[in-house]
């Protein structure tokens, strides 16, 4: 199909299709539409889309894509972790495939007004939706060891526990409101390594953003409705770009398909161990080619994860998978 106007070509979108392997007819949901690349692809290999964004900027721009669909594309204002709910109000039942792209998307990022750059000042916002906590109400509102928490969980930010110092002693007088602001006064208390390319708070900002938008805890919702929707045969296609994203979709995968996990007998009475919900190909993650990552900066962290759904029930989802979408106590932390 074709429509006016510039085309983003999503991060590794040959190799997603080639995991999703859409044909015509076939019912995808893309949960992270974003710009609509994944979605403009599905649908001109003939699928029919359901297309989510928590974005409605996103969704707003995309109303020339949906009237040139000719009615194969449906475009919600939603949480893809909310996929379970959008699909019962919308009649969906047994998907051929899901496709999540995790993580801040282009637009948002060259969108100065977002808060989510470090290249423009703007408000320390943050939201992908336009409802919610920001980034500044985090840093007005929480104690120092919960801001220390974030920055080194979700940032893996070394000089974690200064820099929550710095901001809980400065917003006596001033609370950090915009990006540039806070982005000078980590570089002065904790500037980056010799080495070092990036700039010394990129890991804060990736951190708030994590929390400001619950972006673990929408990705495991995300995998668990996918599981549930997904008829037999049905594919999962997961990109990610974070480490902590990327161990969540590795786990989720490997408990869902005994991957790792040798036979073992079981005591008498002992239950039976679930079937697998999934077939998990080898060799993977699938990383971007050197072509790609050269020509698209953003590229070079993402990382391609997919699977095929199996006649087994779903499950529900575990402690151990639930854990990793959350902060882990500083005890816990220590041992």
């Amino acid at each position: 199909m074709s429509e006016a106007g510039p085309r983003h070509i999503p991060v590794l979108l040959v190799e997603v299709l080639g995991a999703l392997q859409p044909r015509e007819g076939s019912l995808v949901v893309d949960g992270t539409f974003g710009a609509g690349g994944y979605t403009r692809a599905l649908l001109d290999r003939g699928a029919q889309v359901v297309a989510l964004d928590r974005d409605p900027a996103a969704v707003r721009a995309a109303v020339g894509l949906v009237a040139a669909s000719h009615g194969r594309l449906r475009l919600v204002e939603a949480r893809f972790g909310d996929l379970k709910t959008v699909a019962k109000d919308l009649g969906l039942a047994a998907l051929d495939g899901v496709v999540l792209d995790i993580g801040v998307s282009s637009m948002q990022l060259d969108a100065a007004q977002r808060g989510f750059s470090l290249r423009f000042d703007a408000p320390l916002d943050m939201r992908m939706s336009s409802t919610g906590r920001t980034a500044a109400d985090i840093l007005r509102d929480e104690d120092e060891d919960t801001i220390a928490d974030i920055l080194f969980y979700f940032g893996e930010e070394r000089a974690a526990r200064r820099i929550a110092r710095a901001i809980v002693a400065d917003r006596e007088t001033a609370p950090f409101v915009s990006t540039l602001e806070l982005a000078r006064m980590i570089a002065r208390i904790a500037p980056a390594r010799r080495g070092e390319l990036t700039h010394p708070a990129t890991r804060t900002f990736q951190a708030l953003r994590i929390a400001v938008n619950d972006e673990l805890g929408e990705l495991l919702r995300g995998l668990v409705a996918a599981e549930r929707l997904l008829a037999p045969g049905g594919r999962l296609a997961v990109v990610t770009f974070h480490s902590l994203e990327d161990r969540i979709v590795k786990q989720f995968l490997a408990s869902r398909s005994r991957r790792g996990r040798a036979p073992s007998r079981r005591l008498p009475g002992e239950p039976a161990e679930a079937e697998p919900t999934f077939e998990v190909a080898r060799g993977q993650p699938i990383e971007p080619s050197e072509g790609e990552a050269s020509a698209n900066p953003r590229s070079r962290s993402a990382k391609l994860r997919f699977a095929i759904r199996l006649d087994a029930s779903p499950r529900a989802p575990d402690s151990a998978l639930e854990a990793l979408t959350e902060i882990p106590s500083r005890r816990r932390r220590r041992r």
